[in-house]
């Protein structure tokens, strides 16, 4: 009994991951899985040169009931007594929405989906801050959207990076990542 209920449940997994589902999925053509990030995404100040440029982001296949998405760069590797350090923050992208253009995270605003913005990041601003960690090993880069079940965020992701983080988690249906590297 117990050998034929095994199969049985072995024959439902089976099914399910040939089912043809799609996993939640972010891409880039410029930022990679394990690879240095260019010079044009760098801070451009605190000794750092880059030309602080957000990278372009894509996703796809959310789970079914996204109602909006959430896009966080984190580098967990800041010498910050383990918080690590965000360096982007954008809530409230709307659910027909599957990327970010390059350059959206522009402290204007003006390059976000309509009814995005920008929350404060460790900079201190409400915009993209790219890579710059002090000298020594290279950082990581987690690049992370999330697929959210509300619409909007509300007051509570308007505080700082770790409320904003928390608020995110707690109505994540998925999230997918990518983490960069730079160092220097």
């Amino acid at each position: 009994m117990l050998r034929s209920v095994s199969s049985f449940l072995g024959l439902i997994a089976l099914a399910a991951d040939s089912s043809g589902a799609q996993a939640f999925e972010l891409t880039s053509p410029d930022v990679a899985e394990g690879k240095t990030i260019d010079m044009r995404h760098v801070y451009d100040s605190m000794s750092c040169t880059g030309e602080n440029i957000s990278p372009e982001l894509h996703w796809s296949d959310p789970p079914p009931g996204t109602k909006s998405f959430a896009v966080l760069v984190h580098d967990p590797d800041a010498p910050t007594g383990g918080a690590g350090f965000w360096h982007w923050l954008v809530v409230d992208i709307p659910a027909d929405v599957h990327g970010l253009k390059r350059g959206a995270g522009d402290a204007s605003g003006k390059n976000l989906p309509s009814g995005a913005h920008h929350l404060e990041t460790d900079f201190g601003d409400k915009a993209y801050g790219g890579p710059c960690p002090p000298p020594g090993k290279p950082h990581r880069y987690v690049f992370t959207v999330y697929a959210l079940k509300t619409e909007k965020l509300g007051d509570a992701a308007h505080g700082r990076t770790a409320a904003a983080g928390f608020t995110i988690n707690q109505n994540a249906l998925a999230k997918a990542s990518i983490t960069a590297l730079f160092g220097r």
